[in-house]
């Protein structure tokens, strides 16, 4: 059986350079890297007590890794604005935190090669833990400045709405 039922003729897993993630229902501008989503459940040990020689392991509570995304410093407010819901330095008492709407969902968006819609992933009750606004600064460096945000989250799950894309074979139309 094949890994990709609509593409049989591809044998080649996608890879991990364009993707695109969205919150309040727009995507986010220049996202250069994002980090693994990943769970751990931990492991529960327990044994019975006419058995002291084996142990038995069973599910305990899952965690969610912290999401950490980078991007290129841009005029772009979007990092800064949902950071600042978290945490207002200058906001009189009562109104440090926004707690109607510091949490967001967030979509990541996969494509494959050919810019196709491959694999969505909802990541649930996201919340910014950390934001870099400029990197350390170095008048010898020839680089890109970065900003980032660490993102908390509460779950994800993939969008089982989102199918493998049909993908056409490319003809050159160049002679």
């Amino acid at each position: 059986m094949a890994e990709f039922t609509v593409n049989t003729t591809r044998f080649d897993p996608y890879k991990n350079f364009k993707f695109r993630l969205k919150w309040d229902g727009r995507y986010v501008a220049g996202i250069s890297k994002a980090s693994a989503l990943k769970r751990t459940t931990e492991v529960v040990k327990h044994r019975e007590g006419g058995d002291p020689s084996t142990s038995r392991k069973s599910p305990g509570r899952t965690e969610y890794e912290a999401i950490t995304l980078e991007r290129g410093v841009t005029h772009d407010p979007e990092f800064e604005a949902w950071a600042a819901k978290v945490w207002q330095i200058k906001a009189g008492l009562g109104a440090v935190v926004s707690l109607l709407d510091f949490r967001k969902d967030v979509i990541l968006d996969f494509y494959n090669e050919a810019g196709q819609l491959a694999i969505s992933y909802k990541i649930y009750r996201s919340w910014v833990s950390e934001y870099q606004a400029l990197p350390d600064l170095d008048a010898n460096a020839n680089a890109v400045a970065i900003q980032h945000i660490k993102l908390e989250n509460e779950g994800w799950d993939r969008d089982t709405s989102v199918t493998e894309p049909t993908e056409a074979s490319y003809t050159s139309t160049h002679a």
